[in-house]
């Protein structure tokens, strides 16, 4: 007998408790025919008749009163286990395990992190900075932030972080003054570059413009490095032309360290995304970060900026 249905025990319950059919139907929303026939198959697998009908009255029969009597605890627990449960929508806690690239962990995460975690206390955050690509679920992760053309297509992506964001081109006033500045793209085949390489081993080599006026070069590196603190002092050293977020290079720009160049090939291209499995029930903190930034977006778009 121990596995009779719980919905068939709390059906009994209901009708036991309101003396009625039609009662107990009404305050759970169902039809008074479906807890009739949950009533009949729980007599028929007990054997014993609960509950005594006539056209009427309903009342339980003493073994329905003995029943009525053990179960009554017993289904409170379990309302208040749900309930429980439920609240975590409300005051969700736990663990958010986010995979990101190094640009996001640096300059994009910090001020979003900040405001989502004091609106939620209870949750704390791990994060893994890195340039490569990688399977986030397979890896353990609740989600990954990645941009527009590494996101796998069978995940739900949504916007985090400034929408529109730049690649920037510039060098030394030492190094120009020595080497002089480039005025196209083409140019640099001819000067020294800091590059970057990607944890799998791959440099990729720089594009410039969009679509049809799209120029790609590969400029040969007297720096080739995967950290970007290297690759800016580097640059600000006078060892070569850098071309990387503008994010990373703006403080060095305005500090008068590096010099803009090529800004007419400056390229635009779409801000990052948050991305993560299409399951119907997420996980308390992955849904609370996911309501936060929708929340965020929605503020950004209502008064024309990124908050």
């Amino acid at each position: 007998m121990n596995d009779l249905p719980l919905a068939d025990l709390d059906a009994f319950a209901a009708v036991a408790r309101e003396r009625s059919f039609r009662t107990a139907a009404r305050k759970r929303g169902v039809s008074a025919s479906a807890l009739s026939e949950a009533l009949r198959r729980l007599e028929a697998r007990l054997g014993v008749r609960l509950l005594n009908r006539t056209t009427r009255s309903v009342t339980a029969t003493e073994a329905g009163m003995r029943l009525l009597e053990r179960l009554s605890p017993a289904l409170g627990e379990i309302a208040g286990a749900l309930d429980q449960a439920a609240s975590e929508r409300d005051k969700p806690a736990g663990t958010l395990r986010l995979n990101v690239p190094t640009i996001v962990a640096r300059v994009i995460l910090p001020p979003i992190i900040g405001r989502f975690l004091k609106a939620h206390p209870a949750i704390s955050l791990e994060v893994v900075a890195e340039d490569g690509f990688i399977d986030v679920l397979a890896a353990g992760f609740d989600a990954g932030v990645r941009y527009e053309e590494r996101l796998e297509k069978d995940m739900i992506a949504i916007p985090i972080g400034p929408r529109v964001q730049r690649y920037v081109t510039a060098a030394a006033p030492d190094y120009l003054a020595k080497h002089g500045e480039p005025q196209h793209p083409r140019d640099l085949l001819e000067h020294t570059t800091i590059r970057h390489r990607f944890q799998n081993g791959i440099a990729l080599a720089w594009e410039f413009g969009e679509g049809a006026a799209a120029i790609t070069v590969a400029p040969p590196p007297t720096v080739l490095a995967n950290a970007i603190d290297l690759e800016i002092s580097a640059a600000v050293g006078g060892l070569g032309v850098i071309r990387s977020f503008e994010e990373f290079l703006l403080p060095e720009i305005k500090a008068g360290r590096l010099v803009p160049i090529l800004e007419a090939w400056v390229t635009s291209f779409p801000g990052p995304f948050l991305y993560y499995a299409g399951r119907r029930h997420l996980p308390a903190p992955l849904r609370a970060f996911v309501d936060f930034l929708k929340a965020e977006q929605r503020h950004s778009e209502r008064y024309g900026m990124f908050p």
